[in-house]
């Protein structure tokens, strides 16, 4: 049977939420390998940092959701300030998470200057809402809150399934975003490599100057085709891509949302990508069905042929078998 988000906030919303947080971090013990084609940053580590990390972050939700409520913010105030709120949350767990390692490398202040104008950064920045903002309004108001034609579903009829998706999504990206924080400011090779050992942070593969450089330089490929090729399909098919801690690792998944406003944030470069899917929508199913009918064109010309040609080529044979006979 499907069972709902609560539609407003109240005691049930606070049960839910309590609820859902408790389910989530054991979800933490599971392996959390990454089992999708996709690479992420927090490939890097291993299972044990992995949910140290994802506990820093649902700790901080929690923490988070306290101070929204205590200073009385509206579902319209976080809808101004989810950037920013964004932005401030990734800075505090990356600064927890580092200072938990117990180490003398001096970062805490590079994190602080982070411009975040990298590839990677630009798909969270363009996705925020998605990302946090419709999380923190069923967390804090309930479903009511939010736009009726946002997702497949009518508001009031809110799967606890999907509240949870968007959690583990959030949980998984954010963690994501903290290890592209501080790998991106070290930015020299050796000392990557150092901090990943002397933290034992990652497998002894991930060590070496070169696989960390290899492992980098996949990540901003796969960056640079997400934010120009893939973000902008995705908007155009009103779908986002979502992170999920599966029962064997991490999984990804398609949900649908209205994203109008995504769409008028596109580059002209990124429209001229659409642009070009549009008319390949346009022109490959028609040249897919042209080649079909030429081919069976061709083939039955073909066949008609060497079928025709074979009964001339017996007939002359039979003929010339008659002659000898006689």
């Amino acid at each position: 049977m499907m069972k709902y988000w609560p539609y407003k906030s109240g005691i049930t919303l606070n049960n839910e939420v309590a609820y859902l947080f408790f389910a989530t971090r054991q979800k933490f013990l599971s392996n959390l390998s990454n089992t999708t084609n996709s690479s992420l940053y927090i490939d890097i580590l291993d299972n044990s940092n992995k949910s140290k990390l994802f506990q820093i972050i649902l700790t901080e939700l929690e923490i988070l959701i306290l101070d929204i409520v205590e200073l009385d913010l509206n579902s319209q105030n976080l809808r101004s300030l989810n950037h920013k709120i964004l932005y401030d949350l990734i800075q505090k767990v990356s600064k927890i998470f580092f200072i938990k390692l117990n180490n003398s490398y001096n970062l805490i202040s590079v994190l602080d200057h982070h411009e975040g104008n990298l590839y990677y950064f630009k798909i969270v920045s363009l996705e925020h809402k998605l990302l946090l903002g419709n999380l923190l309004i069923y967390l804090i108001f309930g479903s009511a809150h939010i736009n009726e034609s946002q997702f497949a579903f009518n508001n009031q009829n809110t799967p606890k399934e999907h509240v949870a998706l968007l959690l583990e999504n959030l949980i998984i990206q954010v963690s994501n975003l903290v290890i592209y924080v501080i790998l991106e400011n070290i930015k020299s090779l050796p000392q990557i490599a150092y901090f990943l050992r002397d933290n034992q942070l990652c497998n002894s593969i991930y060590v070496s100057t070169r696989s960390i450089a290899f492992f980098r330089n996949s990540l901003m490929f796969q960056s640079f085709f997400n934010l120009y090729i893939y973000q902008p399909k995705a908007i155009y098919s009103s779908r986002y891509k979502v992170w999920l801690i599966g029962s064997n690792g991490l999984v990804t998944r398609y949900i649908y949302t209205l994203r109008l406003d995504d769409f008028t944030r596109l580059s002209r470069l990124k429209l001229m990508f659409l642009f070009c899917l549009e008319i390949q929508d346009i022109i490959i199913p028609n040249l897919e069905k042209f080649i079909l009918v030429l081919g069976k064109v061709l083939l039955y010309i073909f066949i008609n042929i060497v079928g025709n040609s074979a009964i001339l080529f017996v007939r002359a044979i039979v003929k010339q078998l008659y002659r000898q006979y006689k």
